[in-house]
């Protein structure tokens, strides 16, 4: 008894007092089963049967409250009561049936109405209501209602036959509202899809919902529902397109829409006849094919925008590909084979006129319709080879030919769309001798125009199997030798350089016998001295080494080639060791990376790569410790030259050879050579290393000082063991850590305590974690506090603390990427060190290393342990201890801070820089005033998409921006002034109560970068001034 009070009483606080709370109290009460939806009902007896609308629909508002809360737990019976209750209630008057369909709404989700129900509701919602005098809300219940019945009562609702498909088009029939629209479409193509029976309607679906095409809306800027034109656009695409009944209606409508003068209703057009296209056959299309081919082909030949063109031909692709897929009939026409007639009688007498001027628009669209099919193909290249061969000899000009020449390159290209079988002859074999002849002649050409299209010719030509014979091949690669060696324009032998690496991946031996010896030769030629007054040739040896060089690597696709080149290469590096010039090193660090090149290419070649480890790796690193054992014996101090191998940038570029070769999964084979690469730097152990003859002991470790030229290698030990796949254990790893610290704590020569602090981090960054780690990190940590707090303020000693940051500032970089705790305690000492008067300003700019991608250590390619968004992670954890920190600091520290921060926010996503700005913006601006020009340049790199992504805010502090942005138009560092004006430009984007004030001012200050010495820095003036000046315009 108590019950039923609390339940009369909450409906009478609901339907009397006006209170919407109780509905939420008796839907739980339904819920727990402290009631029943039925006992709602009966304690609403009055209200339901009262004489005033309001009151009756007060009474059906809370029942159907509860029931959107409590759907799920009623039972049949209920649900049969109250299903008979709301359909009867829907004769009742028009205030209540908002709520009367809420209630049905809720009853058409559960899962326990009994059968027939379902058609019921749907029969009284078709015959009492007229859904489109509804308000928009009320209509999106009623398709709701629909949608939910689709989804659980399929079979019951396809009972009613045509019936059904009629009431929904009644129902949707004047549809405005782009909520409603996308789930009238989304029943639309339901009715479809799912077999519906459409009856003798089939063309009335597609009359009210083809009537919406082109959909034309344009979401308002407050649009709270999130719904744009596009979802719009496909949702009544997937409508049009869903059955080829519309074919005969929705055609005819594309053609119409395609004569129309609107672009987006022919993008439209083009991508709706696409999409239909995919499900459309030879009998739905051939009525009117002749339509939509005049059509596109209009659109090719005459339109000016790119967008239509691209879909025109796109389209015209679809439709041959359609046709190709029908079947064709002893007796019945080729619907293909006619349709392409057409296309090649429109187009292909545009391949002949002399003016030439249509020839790329009627190749564009002979190549959209050969591209549907292999079947497609043959017939059009069968047909307009022939003309496009008569043409090229039959025009003499370089840039005819290069015409003609790229558009048979485009048709050969597309012959690799479709695999054939070995034994099948290549349709292109009737036309290898002309097209040979063809591509030969331009090859020879004058034009470095045509001798470019010929060779990119040549390499497609020269990728298809079967198609070239040995003898045309020679003569090829001769050709290739030629532009490689012999001709002046960079961008031939670009294009020589890309057909050879084609080419050679199918044909390796005719490479190997002429190219390889050809480039051998030109390698081993010692450079002539010439005289000042002596005309220099085109070509100098030192280009033509280089391109020996770079062809070398660029033929090496194929094991066979590889095993005869890198030999060449190393030969090479080795000959470079022994000359003594000094513009060597950029020859030495070219054939390190075409070396690099090559393990890049054969990472997926077993048999390459084991030669690489076995034989390559090996050479480089003798090479590599010769030179630097007769450097130590020279002396340091001499003034006898070290060799190529002995220079910085030659040694790490032998170490990106290294770290490549390292870095691929074949964890066996790098498993089995690593030990050695170890034992080397660790015990002097030479045994793997060819000849094994060097001069001289190798002990890069060796205590107290051992020489420079043998520890700066410890940037090719850094490169083997930093990238090796994390389940490979690099071998005596406790004992490499030990001397790698040591060495960074000893050692004065720089690139040798960089290299090694290097070392140790990529080795802390894959450790595993665990206690053995933990003990290794304590062992640094208190070695490095020992050494910077040993020097501290010792001016005679500013090299070891130096070397001491550098460790700490890589071991947290390793430690920061893979979440370890310690990084946060490392992180801390490096932002005390921003206050330090030796290292303060290194500190700031070490956290652009904190923050940025290293090259060389601890990145994806090296297999580090990088995690997820590690970047606004740190920046979360620390933001506020610089900004605390910058307030604390005197003034002559703050600058480091904000360098220090300007780093970090640099670094950030937009959107997370936008969370942050409020509470930023004031050290930003202060950042401006600052005299170092990295942290001026790194704040206007923070603040410029902040103009645009914020203005609001930014607009709050108009007057200091405009203020600290022009005086650094006038900035000594030219980025700097670049980087103002764009922020400059940027302002214009503000509201322009804000901006317009300081238009005249910001006018005149611009004048002054418009006579910058500096070309780019006058462009940026000059559109940033432009869009000042148009400030307070008609339309702005």
């Amino acid at each position: 008894m108590a019950a039923d009070l609390s339940v009369v009483g909450l409906v009478e606080e609901f339907v009397v007092g006006q209170h919407d709370a109780p509905a939420k109290d008796l839907a739980t009460g339904v819920i727990d089963g402290k009631c029943t939806a039925l006992e709602i009902v009966e304690a609403l007896g009055a209200s339901l049967t009262n004489s005033e609308p309001r009151t009756r629909g007060r009474g059906v508002h809370l029942l159907s409250q509860v029931l959107l809360l409590s759907y799920s737990t009623l039972g049949q019976k209920e649900v049969e009561v109250l299903v008979i209750f709301y359909v009867d209630r829907l004769k009742d008057h028009h205030l209540i049936t908002p709520y009367v369909l809420q209630g049905l709404k809720a009853l058409s989700m559960s899962s326990v109405m009994p059968e027939g129900l379902a058609v019921m509701v749907l029969k009284a919602l078709f015959q009492e209501l007229h859904v489109q005098s509804l308000l928009q809300s009320d209509r999106h219940s009623v398709y709701s209602i629909i949608t939910n019945f689709m989804d659980n009562r399929e079979q019951e609702l396809k009972g009613l036959g045509a019936d059904f498909t009629f009431g929904f088009i009644q129902a949707m029939d004047g549809e405005k509202d782009p909520r409603n629209l996308l789930m009238a479409f989304q029943i639309s193509r339901d009715l479809i899809v799912n077999d519906y029976d459409l009856g003798s309607f089939v063309e009335e679906l597609f009359e009210i919902t083809s009537c919406y095409f082109p959909v034309d809306f344009t979401p308002p800027s407050t649009d709270p529902h999130g719904i744009s034109q596009d979802d719009l656009v496909l949702s009544l695409r997937s409508v049009l397109t869903a059955t080829p009944r519309f074919a005969e209606f929705l055609l005819p409508l594309l053609v119409e829409k395609l004569d129309s003068d609107v672009q987006n209703a022919k993008v439209d057009s083009l991508q709706t006849l696409m999409a239909c296209c995919k499900d459309y056959r030879t009998k739905d299309l051939k009525e009117f094919l002749p339509a939509l081919w005049h059509s596109i082909r209009r659109e090719v030949f005459q339109t000016a925008v790119e967008k239509v063109e691209t879909e025109g031909l796109a389209a015209l692709q679809a439709i041959a590909t359609s046709l190709s897929k029908s079947v064709i009939d002893s007796d019945a026409e080729d619907s293909l084979d006619t349709f392409l007639s057409n296309v090649l009688q429109d187009c292909e007498h545009h391949l002949c006129e002399p003016d030439m001027k249509l020839v790329w628009p009627s190749a564009k669209l002979l190549q959209a319709a050969a591209s549907a099919s292999y079947r497609a193909w043959c017939k059009i290249t069968s047909c307009i080879f022939p003309l496009l061969l008569e043409q090229f000899n039959k025009h003499k000009q370089s840039s005819q030919r290069w015409t003609i020449l790229g558009i048979l390159k485009i048709f050969i290209k597309l012959a690799d769309n479709w695999s054939r079988d070995e034994e099948d002859e290549n349709s292109l074999c009737a036309f290898k001798d002309q097209l040979c002849g063809l591509v030969f002649s331009a090859l020879t050409d004058s034009s470095a125009q045509l001798q470019t299209v010929g060779t990119s010719t040549l390499a497609v030509l020269g990728s298809q199997q079967g198609l070239l014979s040995p003898s045309d091949i020679e003569l090829s690669v001769d050709h290739l030798n030629r532009l490689i060696l012999q001709e002046d324009d960079p961008q031939v032998c670009a294009a020589a350089l890309e057909a050879s690496a084609s080419i050679s991946a199918i044909h390796p031996s005719a490479f190997i016998s002429k190219m390889v010896p050809a480039l051998t030769r030109e390698l081993s030629t010692e450079p002539m001295e010439t005289k000042d007054d002596v005309e220099q040739p085109a070509l100098t040896r030192h280009v033509m080494h280089q391109r020996s060089v770079r062809a070398l690597a660029a033929i090496s696709t194929h094991p066979s080639v590889v095993q005869k080149t890198v030999p060449v290469l190393l030969k090479h590096l080795t000959d470079l060791q022994k000359e003594s010039a000094d513009s060597k090193g950029d020859v030495a660090i070219l054939t390190c990376q075409s070396l690099q090149l090559v393990v890049e290419q054969c990472k997926d070649a077993g048999d390459s790569s084991q030669y690489f480890h076995q034989m390559v790796v090996p050479c480089l690193l003798g090479l590599a410790v010769q030179a630097s054992i007769q450097a130590s014996a020279v002396g340091c101090g001499s003034e006898v030259p070290l060799g190529v191998l002995c220079e910085e940038k030659v040694i790490a570029a032998l170490g990106t050879v290294i770290s490549t070769a390292y870095s691929h999964r074949q964890t066996e084979l790098v498993s089995r050579t690593i030990s050695q690469v170890v034992a080397l730097f660790l015990d002097g152990n030479d045994s793997f290393l060819p000849e094994n003859n060097l001069s001289g002991k190798f002990h890069p470790f060796h205590i107290p000082s051992p020489p420079w030229p043998q520890t700066q290698l410890i940037t090719l030990l850094q490169a083997a063991v930093c990238s090796l796949p994390k389940n490979v254990v690099v071998p005596q790893q406790e004992r490499l850590l030990a001397q790698l610290i040591e060495l960074c704590c000893t050692s004065n020569h720089q690139f040798t305590y960089t290299s090694a602090a290097k070392c140790v981090a990529g080795l802390i960054n894959k450790y595993p974690a665990g206690e053995q780690l933990d003990g290794v990190l304590r062992d640094v940590l208190k070695k490095m506090d020992n050494e910077l707090q040993r020097n501290a303020g010792d001016c005679s000693q500013p090299s070891s603390r130096t070397r001491i940051f550098t460790l700490l500032l890589w071991l947290t970089k390793s430690l920061v990427l893979r979440y370890h705790p310690v990084a946060a305690a490392l992180t801390d000492k490096l932002m005390a060190l921003l206050t330090d008067p030796e290292l303060g300003a290194e500190a700031a700019d070490g956290f652009s290393l904190l923050v940025s991608d290293s090259t060389d250590v601890l990145n994806k390619a090296t297999h580090a342990d990088v995690r997820i968004m590690y970047r606004q992670r740190f920046f979360t954890e620390n933001v506020s201890k610089l900004v605390q920190g910058f307030h604390a600091a005197g003034k002559d520290n703050k600058s480091n801070y904000l360098k220090a921060l300007s780093h970090v926010l640099n670094s950030l996503p937009k959107q997370v820089l936008l969370t942050q700005l409020p509470s930023l913006l004031t050290l930003l601006l202060e950042a401006l005033s600052c005299p170092d020009q990295v942290v001026q340049l790194s704040t206007l790199g923070c603040l410029h998409p902040l103009l645009l992504e914020a203005p609001h805010i930014m607009g709050l502090h108009i007057e200091t921006l405009v203020s600290k942005m022009l005086h650094l138009t006038t900035s000594p560092a030219m980025k700097v002034r670049i980087s103002s004006l764009q922020c400059m430009h940027a302002l214009t984007k503000l509201p322009s109560h804000v901006i317009l004030p300081h238009k005249a001012r910001v006018i005149q200050a611009l004048a002054k970068p418009l006579d910058d010495k500096k070309r780019l820095v006058r462009r940026e003036a000059v559109v940033a001034r432009g869009e000042w000046f148009l400030l307070g315009s008609p339309g702005r």
